[in-house]
């Protein structure tokens, strides 16, 4: 099941593989002010992401957005990639459920690795603001980018690592 936290803490929790370790490695400059990771992010416009590969067939998705209603955002899981999502700045909800408890409403593996599944109302709320970190594994369905009340600006970062 899911783990998160603060950095520090999801980091003590995981066990160090070569690409979680890269991972984890990423979004602490992310989360640190000064670094050309950080500035980068912090400079992307509204609604807009970019793809960033690191090491051991990692990749992050540096993302800028507004949060959104309940009813904009669909659960969805990943076969092959593990999520890290970390909120750099901003203040959403993501919802969490284990994906034995979720139907599935469109498959889109292996293409786009993305299982999209019908609403669902009684998973786990996490708030999650600047410096949280999640770590997803494929048996988390999740459903981030959540507004709290009203949509508000949200940086993240979400590193894909392999299975």
């Amino acid at each position: 099941m899911a783990i998160f936290g603060s950095l520090a803490t999801v980091r003590a929790q995981m066990a160090g593989s070569p690409a979680l370790d890269a991972a984890m490695n990423h979004v602490e400059l992310c989360l640190t002010p000064g670094t050309d990771e950080h500035k980068r992010l912090m400079a992307l416009a509204q609604d807009t992401s970019g793809r960033v590969e690191l090491a051991h067939g990692a990749f992050a998705l540096e993302q800028s957005y507004l949060t959104k209603s309940d009813d904009k955002v669909r659960w969805e899981s990943h076969k092959m990639y593990i999520d890290v999502q970390a909120v750099i700045t901003g203040d959403e909800i993501m919802d969490v459920a284990d994906v034995s408890e979720l139907v599935v409403a469109e498959d889109l593996t292996p293409g786009k690795d993305v299982l999209l599944y019908e609403p669902y109302a009684d998973g786990t709320r996490l708030r999650a603001r600047d410096g949280f970190v999640a770590v997803l594994f494929p048996v988390d369905g999740h459903r981030p980018g959540l507004a709290v009340a009203s949509p508000v600006p949200v940086r993240k970062v979400v590193v894909k690592v392999p299975v």
